[in-house]
């Protein structure tokens, strides 16, 4: 037994070799050209959409592939955990249908042969690998106070990934006689374990991202810190350890991690493993007030949390269908050229994601999801307001249920026809986008220089008002226009407008105005119908 190897053995006496772990942890038998993707969040918050977008091209590379997909919770920063985070992952990710072949729930189930699935149970695996770098001569023991100065390099990795981080100077604790390491283990001094690194940070290395292409940048020549003083591993160390036992082919993270490529580069080398694809993604920007691009913050932008969407009612697919289109863009041509496609139809492309800074825009998602909602029958509409109201909204919950028949006829208006309105994107819009359908308008859009003719036109409308059928309605309404003196020819008011007030659809607008505030709704005739003659007239009375 040489020196490394007793010191290996001082350090970590007994427990399981890394080849009894392997043993474990078996090749997948998969069909050729299947891949194994991996998401790995750590429980320290909500889940973020950067992530969830992560997420979705792990899910589409696996399943496209006909390979694996499965959660492990990176859950060893203890100090940042937030109870239940790993909950709100695992229901954000199933209510989007993206559903993991492999996973863990806490004090649950377990799915799959190569769990554990959270990192904080699988110490005695990462320690099994530390004392094997440390017998063969790749790490060492760190006694210094501040053994997490070089822990995941998070101050700089944001860094462009042309510049590498260096260590001025190596640490001092990898020259330590195997005599002074012994005497500080007796003292019972703790100590993390670093790599022992080769480079001397002039020399470059060359790999391919499948985000980025081809990239250069200067090897590792840091002491990273493999395992804290408390023992537990940092991302650094368990990435290259547990994506190979479990398999992984393909890792997905954003493009903040690539300044850590080299060492993860070193670390492969010194366990001796192949490394798997790298997908690099670019992170998901924005736009502040003053229009410059500006990274999606939690603090900042309520969407960056994934529950955001949950509770405003977005419809899901609008989401999956919006991110699918941030990572590849020839998704929106697809769509136009098919409309009524299911979206995993399209042929996603894992290793074809945009290079270009994707930007978050509320305006591009809800003409996705006013699409998508337009397509719906009522009946579908109603079903999905009441899912969410009775999350979300439970005050109106006993409404919708009681007056289900007179809701449904609401989300009618206008729909199941060939250009069908396009105006309700989420649900917790519905009843003040249909206020005048549940009560008096509160405002009205009407100039204060109208409001003597919007008068006249009201009492005059009271005479004229029949709901019988649209046609009737409609040539009562014109007759009415032609005695207020109003247009009812379009071509005649255009060659003698001098001559009229205006025409048929200006007095058509003061009506809608007065029915429900607004210049702009859907059909008039199908809301006053629905509303009936009498609160018509209701309306109209206390408005003149």
């Amino acid at each position: 037994m040489n020196k490394n190897q007793e010191l290996a053995e001082l350090l970590f006496p007994g427990g399981k070799t890394v080849e009894e772990i392997e043993k474990q942890y078996p090749k997948r038998n998969l069909k050729t050209g299947a891949e194994v993707t991996r998401f790995a969040p750590s429980p320290t918050g909500f889940m973020h959409l950067g992530n969830f977008f992560q997420a979705l091209i792990d899910y589409q590379i696996a399943k496209r592939s006909g390979g694996v997909f499965y959660l492990r919770i990176e859950d060893t920063d203890r100090k940042r955990e937030i109870s239940g985070a790993s909950s709100i992952i695992m229901s954000i990710m199933t209510g989007y249908g993206i559903i993991p072949d492999e996973y863990e729930l806490k004090g649950g189930v377990t799915v799959g042969d190569y769990g554990p699935y959270y990192q904080s149970e699988r110490n005695e695996i990462y320690r099994a690998y530390a004392k094997k770098l440390v017998a063969e001569g790749y790490a060492f023991p760190c006694f210094c106070r501040k053994t997490e100065g070089l822990e995941d390099i998070k101050e700089k990795r944001e860094k462009k990934f042309s510049t590498q981080i260096t260590n001025e100077d190596k640490d001092v604790c990898r020259n330590l006689t195997f005599e002074q390491i012994e005497a500080n283990i007796k003292a019972g001094k703790k100590f993390a374990i670093r790599l022992k690194s080769k480079g001397d940070g002039k020399r470059k290395i060359k790999f391919k991202d499948y985000a980025k292409g081809e990239v250069e940048i200067l090897e590792n020549c840091i002491d990273a810190i493999l395992l804290k003083d408390d023992l537990t591993p940092t991302y650094n160390f368990a990435h290259p350890i547990d994506d190979t036992l479990m398999g992984t082919t393909v890792v997905v993270r954003g493009e903040e991690w690539l300044p850590s490529y080299p060492l993860h580069d070193e670390i492969f080398n010194a366990l001796g493993y192949k490394k798997p694809k790298y997908i690099h993604n670019p992170l998901i920007y924005t736009f502040n007030e003053k229009g410059n691009k500006i990274k999606l913050s939690k603090r900042k932008h309520p969407e960056a949390d994934m529950r955001f969407f949950d509770k405003e009612g977005y419809v899901k697919d609008a989401v999956i269908e919006y991110l699918t289109n941030l990572a590849n863009s020839n998704f929106e041509n697809w769509r136009k050229n098919n409309p009524n496609a299911d979206y995993f139809d399209f042929p996603f492309d894992g290793f074809k994601i945009t290079a270009n800074t994707p930007i978050f825009d509320m305006v591009k998602l809800n003409d996705i999801s006013k699409e998508i909602i337009s397509k719906m029958t009522a009946e579908q509409c109603y079903e999905h307001l009441l899912l969410w109201a009775k999350e979300f909204s439970t005050e109106n919950v006993n409404y919708l249920i009681k007056e289900k028949d007179y809701v449904i006829k609401i989300l009618n208006i206008d729909r199941e026809k060939s250009k069908p309105r396009k105006d309700l994107y989420k649900w917790s819009m519905f009843f003040e986008l249909f206020d005048y359908m549940f009560g008096k308008p509160t405002s009205y859009e009407i100039d204060d220089n109208e409001k003597s003719e919007f008068s006249k036109v009201l009492k005059a409308y009271k005479k004229y008002l029949n709901l019988n059928d649209k046609d009737t309605w409609f040539e009562n309404v014109k007759k009415m226009s032609a005695e207020l003196g109003y247009a009812t020819d379009n071509a005649e008011f255009k060659k003698n407008p001098e001559k009229y007030k205006g025409n048929v659809a200006k007095v058509c607008e003061y009506i809608r105005i007065a029915i429900t505030g607004r210049k702009n709704s859907p059909d008039l005739f199908e809301i006053m119908t629905l509303l009936g003659k009498e609160r018509v007239l209701d309306i109209l009375n206390d408005l003149i």
